[in-house]
């Protein structure tokens, strides 16, 4: 099969498959030169229920990388915190993770005043877990 995908692109899943291992990382081109990106398997933390807290993050990578922000960020749609609090700002859903079709809660963690030349979309995503790992 021919990639259609942006060299950038490109470069940026096998980053983020040498980071988490490519059993984790599946992606779906987009049509444009992007591809929908989803991880599998990653623990988010101690904020939230055994039963919910390893899930997957999907995001899109759009053709215009790098020089796009990758934005927005998606978990499971059931994701619950232990102490049953509902989610502060940049969490919102449910709603659906285009490209995979996935419910999904939306996370929004706009990196404003981005370098494109230093955060990749695997500098990103570790940024957003971070965030959602310390319970939003």
């Amino acid at each position: 099969m021919t990639t259609m995908l942006k060299p950038p692109v490109d470069e940026a899943i096998s980053e983020i498959k040498a980071r988490f291992g490519a059993e984790k990382v599946q992606h779906l081109e987009d049509g444009d030169g992007g591809a929908y990106v989803v991880v599998d398997g990653l623990d988010l933390g101690v904020a939230y229920t055994d039963s919910t807290r390893v899930s997957w993050m999907g995001f899109r990578i759009g053709f215009q990388y790098p020089m796009a922000d990758i934005y927005p960020h998606f978990v499971r749609s059931d994701l619950a915190r232990v102490d049953g609090r509902p989610f502060g700002s940049g969490v919102s859903g449910p709603t659906r993770f285009v490209g995979y079709e996935r419910d999904a809660l939306q996370l929004s963690r706009r990196s404003n005043g981005r370098d494109a030349g230093i955060e990749t979309a695997l500098i990103k995503m570790l940024k957003v877990l971070d965030w959602i790992r310390r319970g939003p």
